[in-house]
C-alpha cells in the first residue's frame, strides 16, 4: 500500500513529476467495481500518472449507512489498482480545493458528469472552473455508467425483500427525478410555523453502579450537547426548502437562551419571539449511557401552564401581521402552554392552508389531543396520538384514522407506525402504506418534526400520496440515523437519499 499518502505530501511528490502528465480521478468508490477500473483505465490513457482522491466518510452525503465502507478500506482498494499510481484521502467535501493543491493536467469525471444539469450538489462547475484555474481540462470518460448505489441496494444493503421490491415498484412510477422536481416545488412557499422552542440537553455518562443506601444506579457525568429543539427544528428543517420561513415561538422571560437560539436558528429563518411571564425556555434534559447510547431518564425545565390573555393577544397580533403573506402555516403543539384554544379558533380560521402536529409527551399525555384543530388541511401524528384521540388502543388502524378524519374533517392525515412504516389517508385517493426505510435507529428524537416540515408543504401542492409517504419515510430516517437534532434536513443530502435508494 505504498501508493497512500497524506494529501499535503503528495502535492509534495508530484511538484517533482511535473514533466508528466498528471491526471486525477476524485469521488466516493464506496464500493469498487467494474465501472469503475474501466474509468481509471480511460483516464489513465490520457497522460502518464493516475491520481484518484478519496471523499472521507464524514462529507458522503448519501443518507443513512452509507458510506457502507470506511474511507481506509475505500483508499486500500483502489491502491491496489495497477492503473492507480496514487491514492490520497481528501480533506475537503468537493475537488475543488484538491484541485487548486494538486494541479493535475487532467481532471476526469465519470459519463454520468455528461449532462451537468443532473449533478445534484451544483458543484461539477466550480470544479471545472478550478481545473481551468490551474492551466488544466475537464475529461468525461465514455464507458458504461455503473452505479455503486444500485449494487449496494442490491447486495449490501440490509433491506429486506419486502423494501427492495417497494424500491424497484416505486421507481418505476416515481424516478428520484419526479421526486426531487416535487421537493424543489417547495422553493415558491411562505411559510408561518407556529410552536414552543425547547431546547434539547443530552447529558452523557457512564453508570458505575448502585449506590450503597438506595435503590437507584450512580452515573459518572462525561460531557454534554445542548440542541436547538421543538419549533426550532421545525423551521430550520424547513429552511433550505422553502421560499421563506417565518417563526412564531415562545421563550422563557427568565433563563430564555436567546443567545442559543439565535446561534442555531438558521439565517433563512425569520423569528418572532413573545416571553412567557414567570417561565423559563423550555430545557428538556437527557442523561445517556454513552456505551448504549440509551437514555436513562429526563429532567423538565418547565412552566408548562397556559400563557396568560395578554400574550395571547401578543400571539394572535403577530400572527394577523403576518397571514396575509403567507401560503401555509405549520403547527407543531407540544401541548406545554403556548398555544390557548383562542390560539386555535384564529390559526383554524385563517382560511390558510394548515398542517397540524400534536405532540403527546410526559407533560401532556391525555390532553394534547388533534381534536383541538377542527377543520384543518393535513395532520402528521404517531400511532400513540392517534390512540390518544380515539381513546383506545384497539381495533383497525384504518378504521380510527376514517374516524377521526370524519370527526374532524381533516382531508389528509399521515400516521407513522415506527419500524413498520407510515400509512397516509388521503380522501381522494385513500390509504397509501410505505415502508419504513431506516436501518440502525441512533435516536428517534425528531423525527415527527423532520416528517411534518416537508410533507406539509408537498400536501399543500397536492403531491400524489405515494410521493409524500415516500418523502416523509425518507426524512424520517435521516433523522432517526443521528443524535437529536445534531444536524438537520438539507435539500442536497436529502435529493441524494433519495438518488441512493431508487437506483
Amino acid at each position: 500500500m505504498g501508493k497512500i499518502f497524506p494529501i499535503h505530501d503528495l502535492s509534495d511528490i508530484l511538484n517533482t513529476k511535473r514533466d508528466k502528465k498528471i491526471i486525477l480521478c476524485h469521488g466516493v468508490f464506496d464500493l469498487l467495481h467494474i465501472g469503475h477500473i474501466k474509468y481509471f483505465e480511460e483516464a489513465k490513457a490520457q497522460g502518464d500518472i493516475l491520481i484518484v482522491t478519496v471523499t472521507p466518510d464524514r462529507f458522503v452525503n448519501k443518507g443513512p449507512d452509507r458510506p457502507h465502507f470506511t474511507e481506509q478500506l475505500r483508499l486500500e482498494a483502489i491502491a491496489a489498482l495497477e492503473v492507480v499510481d496514487y491514492v490520497a484521502l481528501n480533506l475537503w467535501p468537493t475537488a475543488v480545493e484538491t484541485l487548486h493543491l494538486l494541479k493535475p493536467d487532467i481532471y476526469a469525471k465519470g459519463p454520468d458528469y455528461q449532462d451537468q444539469t443532473t449533478d445534484l450538489t451544483g458543484k461539477i462547475k466550480d470544479e471545472e472552473e478550478a481545473i481551468r484555474s490551474v492551466g488544466g481540462e475537464l475529461y468525461i470518460t465514455t464507458g458504461q455508467v455503473f452505479s455503486s448505489s444500485c449494487l449496494l441496494n442490491q447486495t449490501l444493503s440490509g433491506y429486506t425483500d419486502e423494501q427492495v421490491e417497494y424500491f424497484r415498484t416505486f421507481a418505476q412510477e416515481y424516478p428520484a427525478e419526479k421526486i426531487i422536481s416535487w421537493l424543489k416545488k417547495l422553493s415558491s412557499l411562505r411559510v408561518l410555523v407556529i410552536g414552543e422552542t425547547i431546547i434539547d440537553r443530552y447529558s452523557y455518562c457512564q453508570p458505575i453502579g448502585m449506590v450503597t443506601k438506595d435503590p437507584i444506579i450512580a452515573v459518572k457525568y462525561l460531557h454534554e450537547e445542548w440542541f436547538a429543539g421543538g419549533i426550532i427544528a421545525v423551521a430550520n428543517h424547513g429552511a433550505g426548502f422553502y421560499h421563506t420561513v417565518d417563526l412564531i415561538t415562545a421563550l422563557g422571560e427568565r433563563d430564555s437562551h436567546e443567545q442559543f437560539i439565535h446561534a442555531h436558528l438558521k439565517d433563512e429563518v425569520n423569528p418572532h419571539f413573545i416571553y412567557k411571564k414567570d417561565s423559563p425556555t423550555i430545557i428538556k434534559q437527557r442523561f445517556v449511557d454513552t456505551y448504549l447510547n440509551q437514555k436513562l431518564f429526563e429532567v423538565h425545565s418547565i412552566n408548562d401552564g397556559m400563557v396568560n390573555m395578554d400574550q395571547t393577544d401578543e400571539l394572535m397580533q403577530k400572527f394577523s401581521s403576518l397571514i396575509s403573506d403567507i401560503d401555509l402555516v405549520l403547527v407543531v403543539d407540544f401541548g406545554h402552554g403556548m398555544i390557548s384554544s383562542t390560539f386555535i379558533e384564529k390559526i383554524v380560521g385563517s382560511d390558510v392552508f394548515t398542517a397540524v402536529n400534536t405532540q403527546t409527551n410526559a407533560g401532556n399525555r391525555g390532553f394534547n389531543v388533534i381534536s383541538r384543530y377542527p377543520k384543518v388541511n393535513y395532520v402528521s401524528l404517531n400511532t400513540i396520538e392517534l390512540n390518544l384521540e380515539e381513546r383506545t388502543n384497539a381495533g383497525d388502524i384504518k378504521s380510527k384514522i376514517l374516524n377521526v378524519a370524519e370527526r374532524i374533517g381533516i382531508e389528509k392525515m399521515l400516521i407513522t407506525e415506527g419500524k413498520y412504516g407510515t400509512i397516509l389517508y388521503d380522501r381522494k385517493e385513500g390509504f397509501i402504506r410505505t415502508p419504513a426505510f431506516a436501518g440502525k435507529v441512533i435516536d428517534r428524537i425528531g423525527a415527527g418534526d423532520a416528517i411534518i416540515s416537508l410533507t406539509a408543504g408537498l400536501a399543500f401542492l397536492n403531491a400524489p400520496a405515494d410521493i409524500i409517504g415516500f418523502v416523509a419515510n425518507a426524512v424520517a430516517s435521516m433523522a432517526v440515523s443521528t443524535v437529536g437534532h445534531r444536524t438537520s434536513i438539507e435539500p442536497v443530502g436529502l435529493f441524494k437519499y433519495i438518488t441512493t435508494l431508487l437506483k
